[in-house]
């Protein structure tokens, strides 16, 4: 039987999802507390690698086992492993998909968010970004628009990966006010490491005035990571959606 998890994480005191070598991450707590309450080693499968430091608010994990558990089983599964995982994990829903549904490759789209604010906001300063200037929201908006004219994504991707290509396609890209800070939100059907943040950095650039909108394109065409702007800080970057297609849960 195959099963889905979605979940929600505060990933600051994470090493990203993916289990490492003496270092806490998300999946190797997940791991664990169902090796405990189902009384058997099961591995997760994520949707994706998020970063040290980055959160999801809407993540998808699938785990197979020989078990057959009705509704009330998972409704008491589910109990447990939020109990287990403390306040900076929590378990939505888990629920029986088909043999063939992969959490990470039958995705067909994932959206993230990343926030900044352009003043102080002492609420959430350990999930937004601060900028200690203005932003020029409409050109940012403008340069964004780039992004759907292209589909190599190199100057925006980590270096030495072990990426086949670097090849992805944007559906939405858009900064927007919510709640008195900026949030630029995008929607790709995969993303390179590090390419939200790098977007996002470069974006910045432009609402500074530091480059146009045809630098931005300038910097898209070079396929050179050096080219474009700094990556900016985890903290402040959401994963807020998955997609699979017409499946909907």
């Amino acid at each position: 039987m195959r099963y889905f998890m979605h979940i929600a994480y505060n990933g600051s005191p994470f090493h990203g999802w993916q289990i490492q070598p003496n270092a806490p991450t998300v999946q190797e707590l997940l791991e664990k507390a169902l090796n405990i309450f189902c009384n058997e080693k099961i591995p997760v499968v994520g949707c994706g690698r998020t970063d040290t430091g980055v959160h999801a608010s809407s993540y998808y994990a699938h785990f197979d086992t020989e078990q057959q558990f009705d509704e009330r089983q998972l409704q008491h599964i589910t109990h447990k492993i939020n109990a287990f995982a403390g306040e900076n994990v929590a378990i939505y829903r888990i629920f029986p998909v088909a043999d063939d549904l992969h959490a990470r490759f039958s995705a067909t789209a994932r959206t993230y968010q990343y926030h900044v604010a352009t003043s102080k906001m002492p609420f959430l300063q350990d999930f937004v970004h601060r900028i200690f200037c203005n932003l020029d929201v409409k050109m940012m908006n403008s340069a964004a628009q780039i992004l759907f004219q292209y589909e190599d994504f190199t100057s925006f991707s980590k270096l030495h990966t072990q990426t086949a290509t670097n090849n992805c396609q944007i559906m939405h890209a858009h900064w927007d006010e919510m709640n008195g800070h900026l949030v630029f939100t995008i929607k790709a059907n995969r993303f390179l490491r590090n390419m939200v943040r790098a977007i996002t950095g470069t974006l910045i650039d432009v609402g500074r005035g530091k480059i146009t909108a045809d630098d931005f394109r300038t910097i898209i065409e070079s396929r050179n990571r050096c080219n474009a702007g700094t990556s900016l800080p985890a903290k402040a970057l959401f994963l807020t959606n998955v997609e699979y297609g017409n499946i909907l849960f």
